[in-house]
């Protein structure tokens, strides 16, 4: 099937409340539940385009779903173009600031728009991109938490276990440095020296903090220090990446291209890592990965398996994949892991459909 045009007719937004296998223990909160918002776009020609948003914060969903439906409203009956969508988008909102929930919501209109085009297309989103299918590497993220060091051993081998996968993160920062060396000894003892440790201090350290403590760990053989301060601390960033052997990793909380090209043009990192919601969807992924490709940078994907893998391959500087399975539960068929790869199913668009028994078992009012 494919279409010369596609035409934006409704589209439909509904968060759900999944519970997670491992409960987040980090910096950044305690959550057993994880919510995420569901979008699907609906076509005058039948085709729909789906994807989702993880806005950490159940209560999010209150400002995201009428902010997707506002961006939606003018669209109604006009052709499906992702990149003037986007750059419209952006200008509708320029007025209130192109971060936070205004950036999430066009990332999530985005990522549906591209998925409905592949559909119509007939192509994996991938194909649709330029690329091909084909495996990505991938380090298992879902958890390894700042929980008891006792445990850390037993979570490390069920985390290689689940994917054969060659890499893993841990997060640090605990109170004292002696417990952060404990856990990764904990970890390494588990799995051996040949699995990567990617570190997340999910910005818990205030810079002072951070100079010690990553110079303390500098010595440890970790893959890279991921987030150790506050996101928008660029000047830190940079300071650290100076000094420090271990690469130093951040990203996540860039919002949009020009914010990782801020970044980088301040020698802020060595790594960097956007995440899809807030980068700006596939459309802000290209664009940013076309930045970090002229720079040299190695670009590696936060959240979002799904979408990021096609992504993956078609970026030039393509590193690691965070693989997390917490929209797992409502996935009508989730991607399958091999020798630590995540494998892109040979269909047209993304490869994301719902469970829909699922999503009536976990869907809330926002």
């Amino acid at each position: 099937m494919a279409f010369e045009k596609l035409t934006f007719r409704s589209v439909t937004v509904r968060p759900v409340l999944v519970p997670l296998r491992r409960p987040v223990v980090s910096k950044v909160g305690l959550f057993d539940q994880w919510p995420i918002i569901l979008i699907d776009l609906a076509t005058e020609e039948g085709v729909v385009g789906r994807s989702y948003l993880e806005p950490y914060l159940k209560h999010s969903a209150r400002y995201i779903v009428p902010a997707i439906h506002d961006l939606a409203e003018p669209r109604k009956g006009q052709a499906i173009r992702p990149i003037e969508d986007f750059q419209n988008a952006r200008r509708a909102l320029n007025l209130i600031g192109y971060e936070g929930v205004s950036m999430i919501a066009v990332s999530g209109l985005d990522m549906a728009s591209w998925d409905a085009l592949a559909k119509a297309a007939g192509m994996p989103l991938a194909v649709l991109l330029g690329g091909s299918t084909g495996p990505v590497p991938a380090y298992n993220s879902n958890g390894l938490w700042l929980t008891d060091v006792a445990g850390l051993g037993d979570d490390a081998r069920a985390l290689v276990a689940e994917g054969a996968f060659k890499g893993l993160k841990l997060r640090l920062g605990r109170d004292r440095l002696a417990d952060d060396l404990a856990a990764i000894d904990a970890v390494r003892t588990a799995v051996g020296p040949d699995i990567k440790l990617m570190v997340d201090f999910n910005q818990g350290l205030s810079l002072g903090d951070a100079l010690h403590r990553c110079h303390a760990l500098d010595r440890q053989g970790l893959y890279w220090f991921e987030e150790p301060i506050t996101y928008d601390n660029l000047a830190g960033y940079a300071q650290l990446s100076r000094e420090l052997t271990t690469p130093v990793q951040l990203g996540e909380n860039f919002y949009g291209p020009r914010a990782l090209h801020q970044a980088l043009s301040m020698g802020a990192g060595d790594y960097v890592m956007p995440d899809l919601m807030r980068i700006g969807g596939v459309t802000g992924w290209m664009r940013a990965a076309s930045i970090a490709g002229a720079a040299g940078v190695e670009m590696s994907t936060h959240l979002y398996p799904e979408f990021a893998a096609h992504l993956m391959r078609v970026t030039e500087t393509a590193h690691w994949l965070e693989w997390q399975d917490w929209a797992d539960p409502i996935l009508a068929a989730p991607f399958e892991l091999s020798d630590g790869f995540l494998m892109i199913p040979n269909q047209p668009g993304a490869g994301v459909e719902w469970n829909e028994d699922a999503v009536r078992r976990y869907q809330y009012d926002a």
